[in-house]
């Protein structure tokens, strides 16, 4: 899509989602438990994207590849050796703001 407001209608739908690799269209993938397929963009500056890739794939969760190797790990891709994503804990992260700012 060259743009469109929302591709959670369309995540929703798919068997398998492709993506590059920035934070909300990651999280939201696997949040929905959908299988991943991230697609590192290697020419971004300092490639920002690679860091949470890694940690992903090291972590069971998405396949990982660059454009050059996308067609290889479609082909050779095992879906179902990837972990599901843990579901969120905001609560964790609203009790550290508590402490750190003194609210009682």
């Amino acid at each position: 899509f060259r743009f469109k407001d929302s591709l959670a209608e369309d995540m929703g739908r798919a068997d398998l989602v492709i993506s590059h690799a920035g934070a909300g269209s990651c999280l939201e993938a696997l949040e929905k438990g959908k299988p991943l397929v991230v697609v590192i963009n290697e020419k971004l500056m300092n490639n920002h994207q690679l860091e949470l890739a890694k940690r992903l794939h090291r972590d069971g969760h998405v396949l990982c590849c660059n454009c050059s190797t996308l067609v290889e790990t479609l082909q050779s891709m095992d879906l179902s050796a990837l972990k599901p994503f843990p579901p969120g804990q905001p609560e964790k992260f609203a009790v550290f703001l508590d402490e750190v700012s003194g609210v009682q």
